[in-house]
């Protein structure tokens, strides 16, 4: 058994040194791309080309608005409408993962700065599968999206390429480079009608009690103050890395509502089960494996899975109730008590396909730590 071995999932985060915190940051934050990377591809294999692109669009434009409003208010910078706002929401962004993007940040004046990624893990990713598959992601898909995200600080907002990919020449860096303005007198972006469906979900209002720990125990507690070009998760407090890992978690389940939403319009309700079970196996899974590399986890008995399982980004602590009982090296008993999740009232979310037998993400996430791990239910 491991220091993880004692603490419940509500509580987990808050007794991880400050290292570890911030390291689980980052995973948290990459956690965004697997989601997207376990699902758009079978979006593509069954329903198309065409449907994938317009999911992926309707996906981020129907969560982003939603987190980062989220993010500023836990964060403490809510109320502006600058761009040093519209930064500092990009920073603490699932889609701007730390380290796997490198972005960089200018403000040239309260209406008017740019960002560029000297590397893109998601373009050097997308290159190898050619032109197409480039200028769908940085072109159709980033100039709505993009905006998206914006407009949750000021509806006059504007993201404007400078250039990006297609790269020439090929080397090209920095891969792409982007102006952020407000646009006084323009037309007021306007949300789209999913937006305001993912806004209505318990998730979307969910709020986490405050963490166990005073402030003002070194780092900063929120991000009030003066905006950090080359701002990382380090420079932030325990307590405050507590508050950004939750809504972390929270926008990356905001995407999968909103993609699952967005399935379900375009086709039907099983078609969006069918992708969001194959999403959540797919995502979890790796996320697993890489959780059990940033804790330290060594063994691989019951316990060494629950200590996985215990901080797996499958699970928002609080919003979704998870309790695990360690009943010996061999076996491990997955408790889901009463929670806001249950009582979202439609099947746009992860723990609605928990009837699936056998459970093919829970047992995916047990056998990143032990491959003959299985799971099955004992209650229906």
């Amino acid at each position: 058994m491991s220091e993880y071995d004692s603490a419940d999932t509500t509580t987990a985060l808050e007794r991880l040194p400050h290292a570890t915190l911030a390291s689980l940051g980052r995973e948290y934050l990459l956690f965004g791309h697997l989601v997207n990377r376990a699902s758009l591809p079978w979006v593509h294999v069954e329903l198309g080309a065409e449907a994938r692109e317009r999911i992926a669009i309707e996906e981020w434009m129907g969560a982003s608005p939603v987190y980062t409003q989220r993010m500023q208010r836990a964060m403490g910078f809510a109320g502006g409408d600058d761009v040093e706002t519209i930064f500092k929401g990009l920073q603490l962004d699932v889609g701007f993962a730390h380290q796997y993007m490198d972005v960089r940040y200018a403000i040239e004046s309260r209406d008017h700065g740019s960002f560029w990624l000297p590397s893109c893990g998601a373009l050097l990713e997308l290159e190898q599968h050619g032109e197409a598959a480039v200028r769908s992601m940085c072109h159709a898909i980033e100039d709505p999206t993009f905006d998206a995200t914006a407009v949750a600080t000021n509806p006059l907002a504007r993201v404007r390429p400078v250039h990006r990919p297609p790269r020439v020449p090929a080397d090209r860096t920095p891969h792409c480079h982007w102006n952020v303005f407000l646009e006084h007198g323009g037309e007021p972006v306007r949300e789209i009608p999913l937006t305001g469906r993912v806004r209505a979900s318990r998730l979307a209002s969910f709020a986490f009690p405050e963490p166990g720990m005073a402030p003002g125990a070194g780092g900063r507690d929120d991000y009030a103050g003066t905006f950090v070009p080359d701002f990382a998760l380090e420079l932030l407090s325990r307590r405050a890395l507590v508050i950004a890992c939750r809504e972390f978690l929270v926008q990356s389940h905001l995407l999968v509502r909103a993609l699952m939403l967005a399935v379900a319009e375009l086709a039907d309700d099983a078609a969006a089960r069918s992708i969001g079970l194959k999403q959540w196996t797919g995502a979890s899974a790796i996320a697993a494996t890489r959780l059990r590399a940033a804790l330290g986890v060594t063994g691989d008995d019951a316990g060494a899975i629950a200590d996985v399982l215990r901080l797996h980004p499958s699970f928002v602590p609080g919003y979704v109730a998870v309790g695990l009982d360690v009943l010996g090296p061999d076996r491990l008993r997955i408790r889901l008590d009463d929670c806001e999740a249950l009582r979202e009232g439609d099947p746009y979310h992860w723990y609605a396909l928990l009837d699936a037998e056998p459970q093919p993400a829970l047992e995916a996430m047990a056998q990143a730590v032990n491959p003959k791990a299985r799971c099955r239910a004992v209650t229906p």
